[in-house]
C-alpha cells in the first residue's frame, strides 16, 4: 500500500533529511539481510558489524526526521512500527526515488 504522497512529502521536506534518507535507506536495506545471512553462517563478528550498520541507519533516519518541521505520525505500537518501517525501507522510499519524486522534493525543499 503506497502512502498519500502529500503526507509523505510533508515529513520529507528538509533537504538534510532527504540526503540522510538517500544514504541510510539503502544501508538498512542491504545491512539487514546481510546480518541475517551472516548469523545463519555463524559469522558473529561480521554479523555484529552489519547489525551496527542497521542500527546506525535507523538512528540517522530518526535524526533526519528531527530536522523536519512536520514530524511523522507516531507509531501505534510494535506491529505498526514494523509495518511502516519495513514498507518505507523496501518499497515506499525506493519508489519515491525511482519515480523522481525525491529529486522534485529535494529541489523545492528547505535548508
Amino acid at each position: 500500500m503506497l502512502p498519500d504522497w502529500n503526507d509523505y512529502v510533508q515529513v520529507h521536506a528538509d533537504r538534510r533529511n532527504l540526503c540522510i534518507h538517500l544514504l541510510a535507506v539503502p544501508l538498512f536495506a542491504i545491512a539487514l539481510p546481510a546480518t541475517l545471512i551472516l548469523l545463519a553462517r555463524a559469522e558473529f563478528i561480521p554479523a555484529t558489524v552489519s547489525l551496527m550498520l542497521v542500527l546506525a541507519s535507523m538512528v540517522f533516519q530518526g535524526a533526519g526526521h528531527a530536522k523536519e518541521s512536520v514530524p511523522p505520525k507516531p507509531f501505534k505500537g510494535p506491529p505498526d512500527f514494523l509495518k511502516r518501517w519495513f514498507s518505507e525501507q523496501y518499497f515506499i522510499f525506493p519508489i519515491f526515488v525511482l519515480t523522481g519524486r525525491w529529486w522534485r522534493q529535494f529541489q523545492t525543499a528547505g535548508h
